[in-house]
């Protein structure tokens, strides 16, 4: 019987097609949908990813990089002195307000204040070391490629954010921000930037380990000590991640995501469901001569949940195929698109859970393969 669900699509693959197009597209979408969703939310975490910091210091309650506020600088002191420490930055985060040479209106940025030393920890998988060394100079500032036509400058070109003067001395890519654009400079160049003289702290500390994979222990032993003010540690991993589900979950923007990603299941299952219900149908007739020969109507539903199977297979190679082709060209574009192991396994899930219930909805067919349909 499962032999002739194959051969039931190989003959009739006119009649399939549709079905084995909507479950494509169908899993098309679900997988640019988690792509885009991976890259645009994954970037609220990239001042983190993008850095080789084990332990981030910040303000309690900071739910990402973004909401961060300042902490005593003399926490530095006190971190040094955990043996399990190898060396600690600051790390300056500013809002600011973007004016380029043209009278174009002010931009949002969000400006990073870091050290510009070749093996400076942040942001230290984004920037090239002689990158980096260039943000040394006064007012120097590296921005990303995809921002510069909405920053309208170039390298070379001069603007100002919040009244002070800064010049582009650098282009990178990979930085693109979630709500505003990321501007990165020296640690000299942010404190001038910075119109709040009571806000003279680093927003954060950033510390490399002697052995990584300590960060949990370390951040936790660390934590708790209000000598030097309020404070606390995570380790880069934690950090990250509550980042993203702050932005995933509380701001409500994940919700809208996952909304539509019931919305795309629910129209692929009924129209993938119709046509299959279609296509059998269409052979009720060869149902009804097996049925008269004694095939039983258990093992004529094996072959219906055979063939929902192959449809959702062949849909699912046809989307992956066109997937990876459009995520190479929204990647050249500077679209942030990511795929994971997780994410790509999910999606091959929810392909086949859609075969799954056409092929379910498709049986009710079967009660019309009736013997005594082939008198009439």
């Amino acid at each position: 019987m499962v032999a002739l669900a194959r051969k039931t699509l190989i003959y009739e693959w006119r009649r399939f097609l549709p079905a084995m197009l909507a479950v494509g597209f169908a899993g098309l979408l679900q997988l640019l949908q988690i792509a885009l969703v991976l890259g645009i939310f994954g970037s609220t975490s990239l001042y983190i990813t993008g850095s080789s910091a084990d332990v981030w210091i910040g303000y309690p309650g900071t739910q990402s990089v973004g909401s961060g506020r300042t902490i005593d600088a003399d926490v530095e002191s006190h971190v040094l002195m955990d043996p399990a420490v190898q060396r600690v930055e600051p790390y300056i985060w500013i809002d600011g307000d973007w004016r380029g040479p043209t009278e174009t209106g002010g931009v949002s940025v969000f400006v990073s204040g870091i050290d510009p030393r070749p093996d400076g920890l942040m942001f230290s998988k984004a920037l090239a070391p002689d990158l980096r060394t260039r943000l040394a100079e006064p007012g120097a500032v590296v921005v990303d490629r995809s921002v510069l036509d909405q920053l309208g400058v170039d390298i070379g070109h001069t603007a100002t954010i919040n009244g002070h003067q800064v010049r582009v001395v650098g282009i990178s890519s990979g930085l693109r921000a979630l709500g505003g654009v990321n501007v990165l400079c020296s640690l000299d160049t942010a404190r001038q930037l910075n119109d709040d003289p009571t806000d003279s702290g680093p927003t954060y500390l950033v510390a490399k380990l002697r052995d990584p994979t300590q960060a949990d222990a370390v951040a936790a032993r660390l934590r708790g000590d209000t000598a030097f003010g309020p404070y606390t540690t995570w380790s880069a991993s934690d950090f990250a991640s509550i980042s993203v589900r702050y932005w995933l979950f509380d701001t409500g923007a994940g919700a809208g995501v996952l909304f539509l990603a019931g919305i795309v299941f629910l129209v692929g299952a009924v129209i993938t469901s119709q046509t299959l219900i279609a296509a059998v149908n269409g052979s009720v007739r060869e149902y009804a001569t097996l049925n008269a020969l004694g095939v039983g109507v258990g093992a004529l539903r094996k072959v219906v949940l055979e063939q929902a199977f192959w449809v959702g297979a062949l849909g699912l190679l046809g989307a992956s195929a066109l997937g990876i082709l459009l995520m190479m060209l929204a990647r050249s574009q500077d679209v942030p698109v990511v795929l994971n192991l997780p994410a790509a396994l999910a999606c091959i899930i929810l392909v086949m859970g859609l075969a799954a219930v056409s092929g379910l909805a498709a049986m009710r067919a079967l009660r019309r393969a009736d013997p005594a349909t082939l008198l009439r």
